[in-house]
């Protein structure tokens, strides 16, 4: 499989709004007791621009392990395709044990999912899609699968050209 080459997207020139969907405390066991810390996984996206990336930060404090998970987010951006209100095709990511499903959805229908995917597809923009998270409930698994997914997507042009037709004859 032929690996695909991404460009890289300017943080700088985007309107990016953050959005903590875990945070989680976690200890580490050493010979004078235990370390604490905490681990957050952060969603970026831009509506407008339809750009989304997931980050996570580890730190001593809250503030600054989310901090952290936004500026690891950030250098982490991947454009997503999508039609006027909705995505163009049904789709299914997937990473380790956590499917996300992703559906077309008329226009009013709103976004149907749960904490982890309706995250991300906010964060992206996407005004109406049906979902179903299948699997791992392990927000980082469902996180990663719902971009999985989203990079799935093609529209009319790219899938014509890998055709080798016109977008008249599909």
């Amino acid at each position: 499989m032929a690996s695909i080459v991404v460009k890289r997207i300017d943080p700088q020139s985007l309107n990016l709004k953050e959005q903590v969907v875990s945070i989680n405390r976690v200890t580490k066991v050493v010979k004078g007791g235990k370390n604490l810390s905490f681990s957050a996984l952060v969603v970026v996206g831009d509506s407008s621009a339809k750009v989304v990336g997931f980050g996570v930060g580890k730190a001593k404090e809250v503030p600054s392990a989310i901090r952290k998970g936004i500026e690891a987010a950030k250098k982490n951006l991947r454009r997503v395709h999508i039609l006027n209100t909705t995505i163009p095709h049904q789709v299914l990511g997937r990473f380790g044990s956590g499917l996300v499903l992703l559906k077309p959805a008329p226009e009013g229908t709103g976004v149907i999912a749960g904490g982890p995917v309706r995250a991300v597809v906010q964060a992206c923009g996407i005004p109406n899609v049906l979902t179903k998270s299948i699997g791992s409930h392990n927000p980082h698994n469902v996180v990663k699968a719902t971009i999985n997914a989203l990079e799935q997507l093609r529209d009319k042009n790219a899938v014509a050209e890998m055709r080798g037709l016109t977008v008249e004859k599909m």
